[in-house]
């Protein structure tokens, strides 16, 4: 506990939101490797993006707009990479936490 508790806030916020991204962006196909077409799962990218929105949107103001802008551009590109791996494409402001951040073009 001792060594959490000397993490800052803002750190443990980037650690997960980047876990959140590395595990999208295996699901929507942006991982290497032989088997990366394998590993696509769009209904849990859906999830995954949709709570990185989450997390984005609702620590942005604590976490300082160099942090936010990062991990808002790393959202974005999830989002888009998702709209360009669907078959399906989503209606404008209807994809993967879109109804927390706005459409993404």
């Amino acid at each position: 506990m001792r060594d959490i508790a000397e993490v800052p806030a803002v750190e443990v916020i980037t650690t997960a939101a980047v876990h959140l991204m590395s595990a999208a962006a295996v699901k929507c196909g942006l991982a290497e490797g032989e088997d990366a077409r394998d590993l696509v799962d769009l209904a849990e990218a859906r999830t995954l993006i949709t709570a990185l929105a989450g997390l984005v949107t609702t620590a942005a103001p604590d976490i300082g707009n160099q942090h936010a802008r990062a991990l808002r551009d790393g959202l974005r590109s999830l989002q888009l990479a998702f709209r360009e791996a669907s078959t399906l494409p989503d209606a404008p402001g209807q994809g993967p936490g879109e109804r927390l951040t706005g459409p993404v073009r």
